[in-house]
């Protein structure tokens, strides 16, 4: 391995804290032969056959050039290192560093450069704390990798963010995978927010983001996403800024952070979601339903079902936030688990064949009480031998029986609650709320779910309820998180793998899986989730959309996941002026069914439990749009399938029929 210039093989410039550099050109070759780094000035530039990458050695800005494509990444900026000292956070830049060192970077497989960053001073202390950037080209595909190292010794990075956003000229569209996904528009009319920024919640089901620019694209996908997401804005008119945001794992950055960033001559928002999916593909973490059909055959009777999402006991504690202080008897009734059963059977004679039953409020105390101790059942629905029967006439309905169970809230009333075992936050203290049904509660540390899991469903299978399917709320919508308790530290990535640990359990033990809304990372547990529809202003539960909705996470995931779809018009998820039968016809998804349906609900349920017979193992390959206020929409599936829905007048086609 030779430089084109003779040099020594480690060439490297030292530059003062102004960050003025003076060393003469020098090109440089390195293991991979299609790919040339060179220094002149203030810049390196790394050139690759298709693209060139150019740093800025004083601001730390990068520009990359796509043959004539150009994409403007910003430099650093105030506020974008947060270092912790002595118990104070401070806000520093990248940039600030008294001594910056830049030198070539090679792995065998990806060339670049490597920027050291040290002496970082506040106040004239030294902040005891080293960064590196890599920054290269990865081969054969030719992405760029950006990789953050930290080396913590008294003070601790406490966020970074890095890559910064892309410059407002570089496009014209921004593509997130926020809930379903939102195409948005630089000069939007309205301010957007993501409901969180933080990976695996509804403002990233996925963690990765893009734009569009002409025919062309870009997308950063974050590679260690529990401890990572993005910073947002965008104003009323725009402009639209995001860009990653790291932060630190119980304290301290503590392992490399990295982002690829990936280039498009011509591409737009399906292009991304297709390289994301086989991204996760490539990765291991996309499992698609067949597999899950061959781990858990009962899966497979979930092909056509549709929903049934029904309840037993309501009842709210007086210091919940939900109480009817007007009408009190509003706050406690119930249905038997025996009349539940009759309403079912009634459903079977009106040639509902099949059916997925979602059972909620079957504990002790009904919906959203007493968690992680809801055992016995209801006594004043039924008790044990109400909801034994209830399964039993499930299992001979042909209908797959599941339960609604819950593991992070944590009731102060539940048997088990001990303050020891609830999250510690970084400020030392403990959550507390009233919020839900049940009153007071906390919330249990991820490390201690898994037991009670155990504990409640070998008690319920060892009472010969014919359980098929469990729903464990939350854990696949809220991000993961961290404890401090010493007794139970617990990381956002050990985090995310406790709660896979009791998916695991429900799936080889009872069954289905499923949870509330598909953050991605849960996606090789899950069976099933109860929403995967559109981010609404000002929240999931009603309002128009938040800049345009695509179906960014079925065109990656379609075919590895049933999710249902309320049919009404404005329903939860679905802007207000959108018939939700259509996008569930055009995302080939299950429909949600009332226990006492009309005819009408049930001939729609009907042409959607088809579609989706037809489709759920299927690919989606494809969205567009057909007229220029997004109204008209067409997605197509890899079997040839094409669905047209039409929100203005409330029509659709699907061809062939």
């Amino acid at each position: 391995m030779t430089c084109k210039t003779h040099l020594p093989l480690l060439v490297c410039l030292i530059f003062s804290h102004d960050c003025v550099c003076s060393g003469k050109l020098s090109q440089l070759e390195w293991g991979n032969p299609n790919v040339t780094v060179e220094q002149d000035a203030t810049q390196w530039s790394i050139h690759g056959e298709h693209l060139t990458v150019v740093i800025d050695s004083n601001s730390l800005a990068m520009q990359v050039e796509d043959k004539d494509v150009p994409w403007n990444i910003e430099g650093s900026r105030q506020g974008d290192l947060t270092i912790e000292h002595s118990g104070r956070n401070i806000p520093l830049r990248l940039k600030d560093a008294k001594q910056i060192i830049i030198e070539p970077y090679e792995t065998g497989f990806m060339s670049g450069i490597k920027i050291r960053l040290s002496g970082y001073v506040h106040q004239d202390e030294p902040l005891e704390v080293r960064l590196q950037l890599n920054i290269c080209l990865q081969t054969p595909n030719e992405e760029l990798v950006c990789e953050l190292v930290a080396a913590e010794d008294a003070a601790a990075v406490k966020q970074c963010l890095w890559p910064a956003h892309f410059e407002q000229a570089s496009f014209d569209f921004t593509v997130v995978p926020f809930m379903q996904g939102m195409l948005l528009p630089k000069q939007w009319p309205q301010r957007v927010w993501l409901y969180d920024t933080i990976s695996y919640g509804r403002g990233l089901y996925m963690p990765w983001w893009g734009h569009q620019k002409g025919d062309s694209a870009a997308m950063v996908i974050l590679e260690t996403p529990a401890d990572g997401g993005c910073h947002f804005s965008h104003p009323e008119g725009g402009p639209t800024r995001i860009g990653a945001h790291w932060v630190h794992s119980l304290g301290k950055l503590s392992y490399p952070r990295r982002a690829k960033l990936c280039f498009f001559r011509k591409g737009n928002y399906v292009t991304l979601a297709k390289r994301y999916r086989r991204y996760v593909t490539e990765h291991g973490s996309f499992v698609s339903l067949n597999e899950k059909i061959a781990r858990s055959p009962i899966v497979k009777q979930l092909i056509g079902s549709p929903v049934i999402h029904t309840n037993i006991l309501i009842h709210v504690q007086p210091e919940s936030s939900y109480y009817n202080k007007k009408e009190p008897d509003k706050n406690h009734y119930y249905t038997s688990f025996d009349k539940r059963a009759e309403q079912l059977r009634a459903l079977k004679k009106r040639r509902v064949k099949k059916a997925y039953v979602h059972l909620d409020g079957w504990g002790f105390r009904g919906y959203d009480n007493l968690h992680p101790d809801v055992l016995p059942p209801s006594p004043e629905a039924g008790g044990w031998e109400g909801l034994r029967a209830l399964a039993q006439a499930c299992d001979d309905l042909g209908y797959v029986f599941a339960l609604h169970d819950q593991y992070r809230d944590y009731y102060l009333d539940a048997k088990s609650y001990n303050e020891r075992h609830t999250v510690v936050l970084e400020n030392g203290h403990r959550y507390y709320g009233s919020t839900w049904y049940g009153g007071k509660q906390s919330i249990l540390c991820s490390s201690l779910a898994l037991g009670h899991v155990i504990k409640n469903y070998r008690s319920i299978l060892n009472n010969n309820v014919k359980v098929r399917g469990a729903y464990l709320d939350v854990f696949a919508v809220v991000p993961p998180d961290e404890c401090y308790n010493p007794e139970h530290p617990v990381t956002r990535e050990q985090c995310l793998r406790y709660r896979g640990d009791c998916f695991d359990f429900i799936r080889t033990r009872v069954g289905v899986v499923s949870s509330e809304e598909p953050a991605d990372w849960a996606i090789p547990h899950l069976d099933l989730v109860h929403h995967g529809p559109f981010a609404l202003s000002p929240n999931p539960g009603r309002g128009p959309a938040m800049g345009i909705p695509v179906p960014l996470f079925s065109l990656v995931y379609h075919d590895a996941l049933f999710i249902p779809w309320s049919l009404g018009k404005g329903a939860w998820g679905i802007p207000e002026k959108d018939l939700g039968y259509l996008h569930g016809l055009a995302h080939a998804g299950l429909p949600y069914l009332s226990i006492e349906p009309s005819e009408a609900e049930l001939e729609r349920v009907r042409t959607m439990c088809s579609l989706n017979e037809r489709l759920a193992l299927i690919e989606m390959t494809s969205h567009k749009f057909l007229d220029e206020n997004y109204r008209r929409q067409q997605t197509t599936f890899a079997d040839g399938t094409v669905v047209t829905i039409n929100l203005e007048n409330d029509t659709f086609t699907i061809a062939p029929e």
